[in-house]
């Protein structure tokens, strides 16, 4: 079991979903927090990193049961982008007006 935690003073930040060839397979709304707002606190051996395209974005999923995790995204390399329906009590399908962030067509700024 891979367990997280996260900083999240502000609740759900910019929470997404995205239209890029990972994600929009894979189907998660994500909410966003800086990179020192989440930590791996358990099971991090089971953390395997996928990396495609550019190879700049950093995808995790655990190994065990595959679902995403969180990720180091490409356009803001200083934020974790994270699955909100890994939190605890948040069903992702209850948060109304979910954007669609076009990751197809976004440019790659380093």
């Amino acid at each position: 079991m891979v367990e997280l935690e996260l900083d999240l003073p502000d609740g759900l930040v910019d929470p997404k979903r995205c239209n890029c060839s990972i994600c929009r397979r894979k189907g998660a709304v994500m909410a966003y927090v800086p990179l020192n707002g989440l930590r791996v606190v358990r099971g991090a051996e089971h953390l395997k990193l996928y990396q495609f395209n550019s190879g700049v974005a950093k995808h995790y999923f655990c190994s065990n049961c595959g679902i995403y995790t969180h990720h180091q995204t490409r356009s803001n390399p200083n934020v974790y982008g994270f699955n909100v329906g890994c939190l605890e009590g948040v069903n992702p399908y209850y948060l109304e007006g979910v954007p669609v962030s076009d990751g197809i067509n976004h440019e790659y700024q380093p």
